[in-house]
């Protein structure tokens, strides 16, 4: 459904899958070529590279045509928040119904679109977001993907039909435009960690949100557990001081309780370094401070459409 705006522009009204990559080509590919094999036809696809250095565009020309399949370089790393706040605002030029939100290791189905489409049109659009069931490679619930129905309480199970959540991630994000609109675009100074669940919380105050059990992708993700510093290699331990600093942002927006609940997870952080067996005690406490200090003065302010 292509149209032309006032400016000229080529307009599309149907769905805009947004995949965020950095230095990673081959699961890209790969990506994208689930992408192209979904029994919805009706897509766009943008992909936005963050100033990758190891020949991504190279490696994915084939599949760029400037219609159906677009790249935009965005000229430097904006970590995972900027590059879904970029895409999602480059997205909704086209004046899209939908928009689709994916990692570049993310692997959907073929039926995975047509299942969020079909959710859509059951309960005529009065949604902000859908989201995708995740499995990891072995086919086991990928653990970092997991969806909650209350700020502490996980979805547990994944077959449960019109279950309301509140935070997901995204992998698989599917967003109604005009949540989108309203709601804002993600926090780019959140760089990474924590952006899809202070955006997919943000968007949960106005909209309601749902699970969507039929539609089903892979996340190709290194490991199947969840973020734990304790686990951690050193080469990534500083950029939890993001993980830190953005969750206390993200916690203090739903008030006491959320300031209760994220007081009572970094004593457990802080015990669990202590008293567990892992390397680079002192360092993993110096982030989480470091972390925890510089959100005292982190307020970013929230861009519209």
């Amino acid at each position: 459904m292509h149209a032309v705006n006032n400016d000229g522009n080529a307009t599309y009204n149907g769905v805009v899958a947004v995949v965020v990559t950095h230095n990673r080509k081959e699961v890209l590919r790969e990506c994208l070529q689930a992408l192209t094999k979904q029994d919805e036809h009706a897509l766009k696809i943008i992909v936005v590279d963050n100033a990758s250095e190891d020949g991504t565009y190279e490696h994915i020309i084939d599949f760029i045509d400037g219609d159906k399949i677009v790249y935009r370089n965005t000229g430097k790393n904006l970590g995972g928040a900027g590059g879904f706040s970029f895409g999602i605002k480059e997205a909704a030029k086209t004046d899209c119904r939908y928009i689709w939100l994916m990692d570049d290791d993310c692997v959907v189905r073929r039926d995975s679109l047509s299942a969020l489409l079909r959710y859509a049109a059951k309960i005529n659009d009065r949604f902000g977001f859908l989201s995708s069931v995740a499995l990891w490679t072995d086919g086991s619930v990928c653990e970092m993907n997991v969806q909650r129905t209350s700020l502490s309480k996980s979805v547990r199970d994944f077959k449960k039909e019109d279950q309301k959540i509140i935070l997901a991630s995204f992998v698989s994000l599917f967003l109604n435009r005009d949540a989108v609109m309203k709601c804002g675009l993600p926090i780019k100074e959140f760089f990474i960690w924590g952006d899809d669940w202070e955006y997919t919380g943000r968007i949960s105050k106005r909209f309601d949100n749902y699970l969507v059990p039929q539609s089903v992708v892979t996340h190709r993700s290194d490991k199947n557990a969840g973020v734990d510093i304790t686990r951690e290699s050193p080469d990534r331990l500083d950029r939890y001081f993001y993980a830190y600093r953005n969750e206390k942002y993200f916690y203090d927006r739903f008030g006491l309780k959320g300031k209760l609940y994220h007081f009572a997870k970094i004593c457990y952080h802080k015990l669990k370094i202590t008293f567990s067996n892992c390397n680079g005690k002192k360092k993993k406490l110096d982030i989480m401070r470091k972390g925890l200090k510089a959100a005292k003065g982190f307020d970013p302010t929230i861009e519209y459409i």
